[in-house]
């Protein structure tokens, strides 16, 4: 896995492969592609390349002061259980964009392993969290199992 390429030139981005991995995922089902170029516009995206072949995404997005949201971890079925997703989180961590971040935040329905062992825990003040859901996005979280 030594011979892979992490880039954030979003120009090397393969959209349809970035769109059709979210599409389908259990965060984001059937996400329209408008939304995820708009996602990736206004945010900090990374790729990991095989080659031609893209086999990763993630993004951040954050202020780059005090706060950064973790988004979007992808790794293509074929490169899973091989360490990629946690290499592609350390790329940011690691990343001097973020250094001094006081606090970073991802939301996973089943990765915590993977993020725990990068110093990733539950919210110390869960009271504290909110969120704020579209109507959509409500409807499609209730409607989930």
């Amino acid at each position: 896995m030594s011979d892979l390429i992490f880039s954030d030139d979003k120009t090397l981005l393969q959209l349809p492969r970035i769109h059709g991995w979210l599409s389908s995922s259990y965060w984001s089902p059937g996400i329209a592609r408008a939304t995820v170029e708009r996602a990736i516009a206004g945010s900090h995206a990374l790729g990991v390349y095989d080659g031609a072949e893209q086999v990763g995404f993630a993004r951040m997005i954050s202020d780059h002061a005090t706060f950064a949201w973790l988004a979007d971890v992808w790794v293509a079925e074929q490169r899973r259980g091989q360490g990629l997703g946690r290499r592609m989180v350390q790329w940011f961590l690691d990343n001097p964009r973020y250094i001094g971040i006081r606090r970073f935040a991802l939301v996973t329905g089943d990765a915590h392993g993977v993020y725990a062992a990068l110093g990733f825990h539950a919210p110390l003040r869960p009271e504290r969290y909110m969120e704020r859901l579209s109507p959509d996005a409500a409807a499609r979280l209730k409607a989930a199992p």
